[in-house]
């Protein structure tokens, strides 16, 4: 309950919120493997919220929105199905550098929102078939883990669709809630995520999101993102320390 509603908090605020809800979820007994489909299952309703704020600017982007979509959706798919056929043990190990990943693209958040900013400025030629299969690689990649998926296709948005940064947020939560989707029901399908805990958590991160979107008026995104990373480490090197 106090994961999700952290998770949702600090993703209406900085991103990075399956940074709380997948290590609470894996400290708490869940086999990996499954703490990641739930903790995916969980966190989807706020793509829906983040999809609705954004939504007279998707109306704007539509033609990128779904020319994009097809990509989004297979990638989902076929990482969650990946994930599912990953041995619970290769996957553990997996974990802690999946975490530093995360980490490390939640540190770069800041400068490819600043890279995507300038490079609105300019109008390079754009490369549909290159990035039809960029979207698939990241979107396979966010149904297998997620996190930090968001911050990948900014960048993504920044080279191939150069766009104003709230543009590509839109674009981006867009994206993010197709790949999760797909993911949430392939999951719920073949039961592969804990509902009572996922249908807990995800109430919890609704909550969490709204009151993060009163405090974001308050709170630096800068110092959460710190602290989400700092956690992310410590929970890391957790794991690489524990045989």
């Amino acid at each position: 309950m106090v994961a999700g509603f952290g998770a949702g908090f600090v993703n209406a605020i900085a991103g990075g919120g399956s940074l709380i809800s997948f290590p609470a979820l894996l400290f708490s007994g869940l086999p990996a493997v499954t703490a990641n489909a739930t903790s995916t299952v969980a966190l989807w309703p706020g793509s829906l919220a983040s999809v609705w704020a954004y939504r007279s600017y998707i109306l704007i982007q539509r033609r990128q929105a779904v020319s994009l979509a097809l990509p989004s959706l297979l990638g989902g798919l076929l990482g969650s199905i990946l994930l599912l056929h990953t041995p619970e043990k290769a996957f553990r190990v997996l974990v802690p550098y999946l975490i530093l990943l995360a980490c490390a693209l939640l540190i770069l958040q800041g400068p490819i929102a600043r890279w995507v900013a300038r490079r609105s400025k300019v109008n390079p030629k754009r490369t549909s078939s290159a990035l039809w299969m960029v979207q698939f690689l990241i979107s396979d990649y966010g149904g297998y883990f997620g996190a930090g998926i968001g911050i990948l296709m900014l960048a993504a948005i920044a080279i191939f669709l150069p766009e104003d940064l709230q543009s590509a947020n839109a674009l981006k939560s867009f994206f993010a809630m197709l790949i999760n989707g797909i993911a949430t029901i392939y999951f719920i399908l073949v039961r592969a995520a804990d509902l009572p805990t996922s249908g807990v958590m995800a109430s919890a991160s609704i909550l969490g999101g709204y009151m993060g979107a009163h405090a974001a008026q308050h709170l630096s995104p800068g110092l959460l993102r710190a602290l989400v990373v700092a956690f992310g480490l410590l929970v890391a090197l957790h794991l690489l320390m524990t045989p």
